[in-house]
């Protein structure tokens, strides 16, 4: 009876991959990654994280169009960069907090590319936050060039080219989803165990959801087709026959979460997410779990990047809700009036 009851535990992360036949390289780099984010989940919890979530004094936009850096962010970013260099698995790491991409080692097999933490800004108030992260294979047909180059060629890879993505949510539970190109599962920290436990295997969004997530404040900023597409649908008069509700975290990894389990769609219409280390993670999983992740226009994963910090819109979720909103057309805002929120 011991026995049995042993073997119908739930697998933890590293348990999943083995029986998945996940290659041993890829394991130890996901090992990794995990344990850097136990980290980063008991630094965003403890007591004095609240002075390190402010912004720098004097902080404002920043070299590459990054935003002003934070020390909690900071730190994040140091500790998945110790991470990855103790893994011995990773060539290039391309983060957020980096002007950059950091060229870490010849042999690493795989490329890294994250935000260590996103929406940091809201943990004064003890709103969820996240890290996301992307895994490439190394362009070992790259390696003949110099190493700035190179870094930043093998940080600029499509989104169809990823080997694996995933998110970790900090919140009233510490969620790990991930996919490695066959579905999309979620992980939750036994923080009796240290242990990611199988929680929400082989995620599917709905088809259609009855929610969708946006700053409805900027709405006299958005296009045409936007507004009348939100108008729409928000009255029950869309392709679904009901009325949609607002829910808005305003922190991505949350949104994205929540869009992910119930359906819907989660959107920023303005070029203000980032296509490598944000966009392209979230709409592999998306992918993955059988939604969607758009521009408005095209699908994320087949736009190619031309630069670390490139931004641009983003719609996620599901399938139809995405493809009906990308029916109306003119969903992308190009106004873009500077926003001190």
């Amino acid at each position: 009876m011991a026995a049995a009851s042993v073997s119908a535990l739930p697998p933890t992360l590293l348990e999943h991959m083995g029986q998945a036949g996940t290659a041993a390289d890829l394991t130890v780099l996901v090992a990794h990654i995990q344990s850097a984010c136990k980290r980063i989940a008991a630094l965003v919890a403890s007591p004095g994280n609240a002075e390190l979530s402010r912004a720098k004094a004097g902080g404002g936009a920043v070299a590459a169009g990054r935003d002003a850096p934070k020390p909690l962010d900071e730190l994040s970013n140091d500790i998945i960069l110790s991470s990855l260099q103790s893994s011995g698995k990773v060539a290039v790491l391309a983060s957020e907090e980096n002007d950059l991409p950091i060229w870490i080692s010849n042999d690493g097999p795989y490329v890294v590319v994250t935000d260590p933490l996103d929406g940091s800004r809201n943990i004064e108030v003890s709103i969820p936050t996240g890290t996301i992260f992307g895994i490439y294979n190394r362009l070992v047909e790259l390696d003949h060039l110099p190493l700035e180059e190179r870094a930043q060629l093998n940080s600029l890879q499509s989104g169809t080219r990823l080997v694996a993505a995933g998110y970790v949510l900090y919140s009233s539970a510490t969620i790990l989803c991930i996919s490695f190109g066959a579905g999309t599962h979620a992980f939750t920290l036994d923080w009796s165990t240290g242990e990611f436990i199988l929680t929400h295997p082989s995620i599917q969004i709905p088809p259609r959801g009855q929610i969708y997530s946006v700053n409805d404040a900027r709405y006299f900023d958005w296009p045409e087709g936007l507004r009348k597409y939100i108008d729409t649908i928000r009255q029950g008069k869309g392709q679904h026959p009901k009325k949609y509700s607002a829910r808005y975290v305003c922190s991505l990894v949350a949104d994205f979460h929540r869009t992910l389990i119930y359906g819907g769609v989660a959107m920023n219409p303005r070029d203000h997410l980032r296509l490598v280390y944000e966009a392209n993670p979230l709409s592999f999983l998306a992918e993955q779990a059988g939604g969607r992740g758009s521009d408005g226009k095209n699908r994320i994963l087949t736009i190619q990047p031309v630069k670390l910090h490139q931004r641009l819109p983003l719609f996620l979720g599901s399938m139809d809700d995405v493809l009906e909103l990308e029916s109306y057309g003119d969903v992308q805002q190009k106004v873009n009036p500077g926003y001190e929120v």
